[in-house]
Order: structure tokens, then C-alpha cells, then sequence
């Protein structure tokens, strides 16, 4: 993360070294839930964790909070250890997890009870909410805050060997009812839990608070700085008490600072909406190119660097706003302009026969791969008299301004020849155009020295002979609305739109891409930038649009 965006967290970081802090270590962590895919806004958090690390020779930790069974799997694990390294970040051996700590966790909550400190509490999760007050009126303690610590520790120990039902009884901390902030009002530390959990499998049926065993998860890794989002910013006195009260010397204290999450137009932001969106099958999985998972991203096409450029350009603050995904569209083109291969294809094919031109020929052509970046090189392209357009390159009655094919004008075919339409061929019964019939001037070769005429349209085509069938998904953004939740009573699903995908089948593409690997990423000439999907078969290429050639962010940036 650059400096200058995310000052406040340095100024906070640069007063603990110059207090002589921690040794003056620099010591952060990722810490995922697994209970989901990665995100953008995760992408932000992991580039600020990590690049925060690297600035100030420090360490970075990825720990998994693995405390909630019933909703972790292993598969979330795998992707998101994918998607840190595809973001191009590094733990080295700094993998742990929060159920690493189980045994600890216990013996530290045992230390709070015979401070007495912690209790065992029978009330049910609906009396804990109604005793727990409102913010405008304190709680009620509960009627077993004061058994003795003999007691406490003997039904603590029942719950840990399964004595107990699930849900009928909780271990709390002994706090303040009366605290103006809710989460200091005796919050629960342990709840019984009879669920497999994906590295401990049944050896608890016990399980600790989010809020218990992520403060203490970080001071035993001896954590520094404990970057979070802003949510819990009322949490923060609760993190400083867990640590400070469980009777044990941490090497590290670590400091917690918050910044605004990252919320992006026209999508969700919420591990549980995505996840809706994937159970009720609005989408075709996590990896499904219109979400805004990491994993989708990448299917889509967009590159860990523009990503990263995305984070850095958006920075950090303590206001919740909204990021125009413009922004994130602008940073993969201006990414992918330098580094992608400028090719031809065409989406919504229209015959095209040059009458003149010789029936069997093949006639290869060079063709550089991008203007911009003369080191991808060139390639050659086969050229004969049947080639295809696209449909909306050619109007028999055009308005003023149309610029490409019409009847008795000229075009440029993109390097090849200047050919002038003749004819017109057309179904009988529908109208439909079938084909066009054109003529070719030989002497107009694209990059001859003696071809002085221009004309005002230039066309992209394939090449019959050679053509590659191709199938083209293109994707708009998965809601209409820029914020999904507001309005249609609460359900953002019905919110989503309704042609965020189009699927084209009949597409080619010019014969050079035969080589392609999934995710490889091309710009199609006049069309935008693709890349090369994992669906692809032996008959068939699958390409994704990452993004269009418009560039609304650049435009809005120049008002």
C-alpha cells in the first residue's frame, strides 16, 4: 500500500516504533474466516496486511479464525491459501489456525473463571439478548452471574466432555451490564457446539467466541498490529480485555486499528449474500466471472497487479463510501492495454465474399500483436475471399456518421485490403442479410509504400478458411442498481440483472489463438479485452469479457 493513501495507519504504526513498542517489530496477520470465498474487499484487506509487512521489514501471518464448525469448510481453506498467492503474497511458514489454540483457549478461559472473572451461564440465547439491554437502557445480570468458582469451573468442565445439550448452557465474561457499549455487557466467550470441525474433527463440542479467541489468536502469535474494518471499532475495548485479563505475560501487545470496508457499486459485499447467491443458483458458483470473489475475478480474466493497482488507488480511511466499479474496470484496462495481445476476432458473424479475389488462395499477412508493447512481436494472419464480419459492421441504409460498410463505400479490412460492397444477398422470406458480395483492390495492401488512399472505415474480420469456432460470454454487472439492497422490500436478489450474461455460440476467432491456455488474456480488436475460460474444449474456445473498451472511469476523471 502506498504511504500517502493509507497515512493514518502509518502515523499510528510510526508512533509505536518511536515509543519503542513491541521491540519495534512490525508483526501483522490475514486472518480469514473459512466460511466462504475471498473477495475484493478481503483483497484490499490481505494488499494493506501484507504490503504494511513489507514496508517495515515485518512478518505477515495468515491464520484462519476456524471457530464456527457449522459453517467451515475445507474448500474455503484451499481457496483462499490459492487466492492469497495468486494476489502474489506470501506467508513463508507463518500458516496457523485459530483451532491450533483450542487447548490454550480452554486453560485461558479456566484462568478467567478462577479470577473470577467468567461464569457459566444456563440462561438461553433469547434471555441472554432480552438481558442484555438495549442503547438506550443498561442490561440485567443474569441469575447464575454469581455462582462460585467451584461451580463455574465443574460445569465448564461438563461442557467441554459433553455433558450438556448444545445451546443450553454458555460461558460469559464478567464485564459491566451497565456498559454504555453493548459488547462489554458480559459477552459469551464459549458455547456447546456438537459440529465436525474440518481439522479437530469431534475432539470439542465446545467452541470459542469470535471475539474470545481472535485477540487471543493474535497475542500468542505475538501480532503488533491488528488491522481490521471498521465494524469493529466498538469491539476494540472487549479485544483489550480478553487479552489483558486471561492471566498470562504476552510477548507482543497488539494494537487494533480500524479502517472503512471497501463497498463497491452495482454488487455485495457480504460473504452470506454471495453465498445466497450461489445456493439459490442466481449464479454458476463462487467462481462464476460476475461476482466479485477473488476466484470470479480471475476467471473472468482481471490480473493480481490490476487488482493490486485497485487497492493502492483506493487506499485507506476511516468514512464508509462507495467505490464506482468503473474504478476497479479502468485499472485492468489500463493493465491489460500494455499486456495483452491485440487479435481479431468476431462475435456476431457476417459472411462476406470478395468476388475478385482469387477462389483458392490463402494469402498470410503480418499483423503485430500490440502497437503499444513492440516486444510481444507479430504473427501472421491467413487472409482468402470468404472472410467474416460483424453484423453491425454493415447497414444497407446508414445513418449520417456511419463510417463502416454500406453499399458502393469503401473500407480498410484491419491489415489487409481496401474493398468496396457490390451486392447484397438476402433470405427471400425474412429479409435477413445472408452475406454481402465486395470487391478488392490489390493495389491496397495495408503497409505498402506506394498505397496512398485512405478511407474513413476500418473493419476487423476472420478468415473463413482458418476461422476457430469460438463461444463468447459476455457479462454486464450482476445488479442494475448501484447499491442491490436498497428498495424490492430487503430480498437484493431481486435486484440482479436479468442480462448480466449474454452467451454468443456462433463466434470466431483468427487462428493464432489455437495455442491459448485458460486464462490467457487477449484484446479483441474494437471489442474489448477477453480471456481464454476453463470450459474450453478441443472444438470449441470459451472466452470471457473481462471488460469493454469504454472507459467511463477515464471520462468521469476528465470532467
Amino acid at each position: 500500500m502506498n504511504s500517502k493513501i493509507s497515512s493514518f495507519i502509518h502515523d499510528m504504526i510510526d508512533d509505536d516504533l518511536n515509543q519503542g513498542k513491541n521491540n519495534r517489530r512490525v508483526h501483522t496477520r490475514f486472518p480469514p474466516e473459512p466460511n466462504g470465498y475471498l473477495h475484493i474487499g478481503h483483497a484490499k484487506s490481505i494488499c494493506l496486511n501484507f504490503g504494511l509487512a513489507q514496508e517495515y521489514k515485518g512478518l505477515c501471518n495468515l491464520r484462519f479464525d476456524d471457530t464456527n464448525p457449522s459453517k467451515e469448510d475445507v474448500e474455503y481453506v484451499d481457496s483462499i491459501q490459492a487466492d492469497v498467492k495468486w494476489l502474489g503474497y506470501s506467508w513463508d511458514d507463518r500458516l496457523f489456525y485459530a483451532s491450533n489454540y483450542f487447548d490454550k483457549l480452554y486453560e485461558f478461559a479456566v484462568n478467567l473463571i478462577k479470577a473470577g472473572k467468567a461464569y457459566v451461564d444456563d440462561l438461553s440465547a433469547e434471555e441472554i439478548r432480552e438481558y442484555r439491554g438495549t442503547l438506550t437502557k443498561p442490561g440485567k445480570e443474569s441469575p447464575f452471574r454469581n455462582r462460585s468458582i467451584e461451580e463455574n469451573l465443574d460445569l465448564f468442565q461438563r461442557m467441554k466432555t459433553g455433558e450438556f445439550p448444545d445451546g443450553s448452557r454458555v460461558l460469559r465474561a464478567i464485564i459491566d451490564m451497565a456498559s454504555p457499549n453493548i459488547n462489554m455487557r458480559d459477552p459469551v466467550l464459549y458455547r456447546i457446539q456438537r459440529a465436525k470441525h474440518h481439522r479437530t474433527g469431534d475432539n470439542w463440542c465446545i467452541y470459542p467466541m469470535y471475539d474470545y479467541a481472535h485477540p487471543l489468536s493474535d497475542a500468542i502469535e505475538g501480532i503488533t498490529h491488528s488491522i481490521c474494518t471498521c465494524e469493529f471499532e466498538d469491539h476494540r475495548p472487549l479485544y483489550d480485555w480478553v487479552i489483558k485479563n486471561v492471566g498470562v505475560e504476552f510477548t507482543s501487545q497488539p494494537r487494533q486499528i480500524e479502517f472503512a470496508r471497501l463497498n463497491l457499486s452495482h454488487t455485495v459485499m457480504s460473504k452470506r449474500k454471495l453465498k445466497k447467491l450461489v445456493e439459490e443458483g442466481h449464479v454458476r458458483g463462487w467462481d462464476d466471472p460476475r461476482m466479485p470473489t477473488i476466484s470470479g475475478l480471475k476467471r473472468r480474466g482481471y490480473t493480481p497487479e490490476a487488482i493490486r493497482d485497485f487497492c493502492e488507488r483506493i487506499g485507506v480511511a476511516k468514512a464508509v463510501s462507495t467505490v464506482d466499479i468503473a474504478l476497479l474496470e479502468h485499472c485492468i484496462r489500463e493493465d491489460l492495454n500494455f499486456r495483452a495481445p491485440r487479435v481479431m476476432a468476431v462475435l456476431r458473424p457476417l459472411k462476406l465474399v470478395i468476388d475478385n479475389y482469387p477462389e483458392d488462395q490463402v494469402e498470410w499477412l503480418d499483423a503485430e500483436y500490440n502497437q503499444e508493447n513492440p516486444e510481444l512481436g507479430s504473427r501472421k494472419i491467413p487472409f482468402s475471399r470468404v472472410v467474416y464480419i460483424e453484423q453491425e459492421d454493415f447497414m444497407e441504409d446508414p445513418p449520417k456518421k456511419f463510417f463502416r460498410l454500406t453499399p458502393g463505400r469503401e473500407v480498410r479490412l484491419k491489415h489487409a485490403y481496401i474493398i468496396k460492397c457490390e451486392q447484397v444477398v438476402k433470405d427471400e422470406q425474412t429479409g435477413e442479410i445472408l452475406e454481402v458480395h465486395c470487391t478488392y483492390d490489390p493495389e491496397t495492401k495495408s503497409g505498402m509504400s506506394t498505397e496512398t488512399r485512405k478511407v474513413k472505415g476500418t473493419l476487423h474480420w476472420v478468415a473463413e478458411s482458418h476461422a476457430l469456432p469460438a463461444e463468447v460470454r459476455l457479462y454486464e454487472h450482476l445488479f442494475i442498481k448501484e447499491n442491490p439492497e436498497e428498495d424490492k422490500e430487503g430480498d437484493f436478489t431481486q435486484n440482479i440483472n436479468p442480462n448480466s450474461l449474454e452467451v454468443l455460440t456462433s463466434s470466431f476467432v483468427e487462428p493464432n489463438l489455437t495455442t491459448a491456455v485458460a486464462g490467457d488474456r487477449f484484446q479483441f480488436l474494437r471489442q474489448g479485452y477477453f480471456s481464454l475460460d476453463p470450459d474450453t474444449a478441443t472444438d470449441r474456445l470459451v472466452f470471457n469479457r473481462i471488460v469493454s473498451l469504454k472507459d467511463s472511469w477515464a471520462k468521469m476523471q476528465k470532467k
